[in-house]
């Protein structure tokens, strides 16, 4: 089976509606149903109620996981939480192919 790789948006929920939250390259099944990242695998959740569109394969633990944004709105819940972190292996694609901006960390 086909997958395809995407820089996205990964937050955690299990401890509320603001988790720690990064970007990253996450691979999808050709469906996106299955999620990989950074050793977690997660499934889709559909009509389950919650502030989540992920649930990982052994923890439960529900997650937010979408597109990353080119304004970099990527949280749920608009406001509140960290700043996700980003991944080093994806920094200067994000910044160059996401956001269309210069890599804030190189000054």
């Amino acid at each position: 089976m086909k997958s395809k790789t995407r820089i996205m948006y990964v937050e955690d929920k299990s401890k509320g509606i603001n988790g720690p939250a990064r970007i990253g390259r996450v691979v999808s099944s050709k469906s996106g149903e299955t999620l990989h990242y950074a050793g977690q695998t997660f499934f889709a959740l559909r009509h389950s109620g919650l502030k989540a569109n992920f649930q990982d394969s052994e923890t439960g633990h529900p997650y937010w996981i979408a597109r990353a944004r080119k304004d970099g709105a990527d949280r749920l819940f608009k406001g509140a939480g960290d700043p996700p972190v980003i991944d080093d292996n994806v920094r200067e694609e994000y910044w160059r192919d996401i956001r269309g901006l210069p890599d804030p960390a190189l000054g």
